[in-house]
C-alpha cells in the first residue's frame, strides 16, 4: 500500500531523511517511532504529496506521489485521511459541521444523507452529545475523536496518523490508541502512525520501525522491538540518559 525507495530529504543543511526505505501491506498498522524533530512527521508529509523528496520515490498503492499529477494527487488523497497533531478542528464550526466538512465542501451528498452520516460516525466514537458544540467546549481527547470521524467520512483506505496521543493523559491515550486498532479491525484501513509514546506504539502497531540518522534502524514487531538488542532502540524505548542518542 505504501513504499519508501531511497528517499533523502534534506531542509539546508540539515538532513532529515537519508536512504530511507519502507514497506507497509494492506491493512497494516505500522508505527514509526523515535526522538522529536526526528522526521517522523517529514516522512508522514511525503505520503500525503505535502512534501517532495530531494530524490528515491514514494508510492501509495502503486503510484509515484513524487511528481504525480493534479488529478493523481486528487484520486489518492481522496482514499488517505489524515489525523493531525493538533486535531485541526475549526473553531467556529461545531463538532457536527467539523465532522461533515469532507463532504459538505465539495458538495458530494444530498445534505440529509450527509447529517446521517455524521450521526453515524459520532455515535461510532460515542460522540452523539457533543454534536452541537464547538472545539473549545470539547477536551482534548474528545477533539481527537471528532478529528478522527472527520477522517472517517470519507471511507479511507489509508490513515496517516500524526502524534495521536501527544497532549492526552494516558487514560485518553489509550481510548486513541485502541480506536487506532479499532479501525483496522472494522474497516481493514492501512494505517501509518508517528509517535514517541511507546505505550501507544507497542497497543496499535504490526510492526514498528524506530528513525534515527535518517533511516529506519531496525524494523521489527513489538516483541522484537521489546527485546531489542540494538543499542540506539533499546535506549530510546526505555528513555535510558545513557547510550549513543544524545539530546537534540
Amino acid at each position: 500500500m505504501i513504499e519508501f525507495v531511497d528517499v533523502h530529504k534534506s531542509f539546508g543543511p540539515k538532513r532529515v531523511l537519508g536512504g530511507f526505505n519502507l514497506k507497509i501491506e494492506k491493512g497494516e498498522t505500522f508505527v514509526i517511532i523515535g526522538q522529536s524533530g526526528i522526521g517522523k512527521t517529514v516522512a508522514l508529509r511525503h505520503v500525503a504529496g505535502l512534501l517532495c523528496p530531494d530524490s528515491g520515490n514514494v508510492l501509495v498503492e502503486g503510484v509515484r506521489v513524487n511528481g504525480a499529477s493534479a488529478a493523481t494527487m486528487r484520486k489518492l488523497r481522496g482514499r488517505m485521511g489524515v489525523l493531525f497533531q493538533s486535531g485541526a478542528l475549526i473553531n467556529w464550526m461545531t463538532v457536527a459541521e467539523n465532522v461533515a466538512l469532507p463532504l459538505s465542501e465539495h458538495r458530494r451528498f444530498p445534505k440529509k444523507e450527509i447529517d446521517r452520516l455524521v450521526d453515524e460516525k459520532l455515535d461510532l466514537l460515542e460522540l452523539g452529545d457533543a454534536k452541537t458544540k464547538t472545539p473549545s467546549e470539547i477536551s482534548g481527547g474528545m477533539k481527537k475523536r471528532v478529528a478522527l470521524a472527520r477522517v472517517l467520512m470519507s471511507n479511507p483506505a489509508i490513515i496517516l496518523y500524526d502524534e495521536p496521543t501527544t497532549g492526552l493523559d494516558p487514560v485518553m491515550s489509550m481510548v486513541i490508541s485502541d480506536l487506532i486498532r479499532q479501525m483496522q479491525r472494522d474497516f481493514n484501513v492501512t494505517s501509518l502512525v508517528v509517535t514517541h509514546d511507546m505505550k501507544s506504539a507497542f497497543h496499535v502497531g504490526d510492526r514498528i520501525g524506530m528513525l534515527y540518522g535518517g533511516e529506519l534502524v531496525q524494523v521489527g514487531t513489538p516483541d522484537e522491538i521489546m527485546n531489542t538488542e540494538n543499542p540506539v532502540v533499546r535506549q530510546f524505548i526505555n528513555g535510558d540518559l545513557e547510550g549513543p542518542i544524545r539530546a537534540q
